[in-house]
């Protein structure tokens, strides 16, 4: 399976994003924070992923005398959480999307859940 490029990861972020402004919470900080945690490790994956080509999955290791033991290449395990929490952190974003697409406006305002939601008061 070929990995995405940087060219492509940015736009899928871009469609996201475009998404985003769609369900009105762009500007929600609960969304912009875990979207921005879920770039980063996107990042991550990519370099892991890159090592593991370059390395192999077997790495050796030289220890007293000369042996060499095999082992499974360390990034592999790096990989596999990194990808796990990915995967929980996608997840998060859904319910922040979710939750705020089914939440109708109230007539109160809460100040705490404007400012969650990148509302800072005025109005036009």
């Amino acid at each position: 399976m070929k990995s995405l490029d940087k060219k492509a990861l940015d736009e899928k972020a871009k469609e996201i994003m475009k998404t985003a402004e769609e369900k009105g919470v762009q500007s929600n900080f609960f969304f912009i924070t875990t979207f921005q945690r879920y770039l980063i490790q996107i990042d991550v994956l990519s370099k892991l992923e890159e090592m593991i080509k370059k390395e192999d999955t077997l790495v050796t290791k030289e220890y007293v005398k000369g042996r060499k033991n095999v082992y499974s290449n360390p990034a592999i395990t790096e990989y596999n959480k990194t990808t796990d929490s990915a995967n929980k952190t996608i997840a998060c974003l859904l319910k922040i999307v979710r939750s705020f697409s089914e939440t109708e406006p109230s007539k109160d305002n809460d100040p705490l859940l404007d400012a969650i939601n990148g509302d800072d008061g005025d109005e036009e």
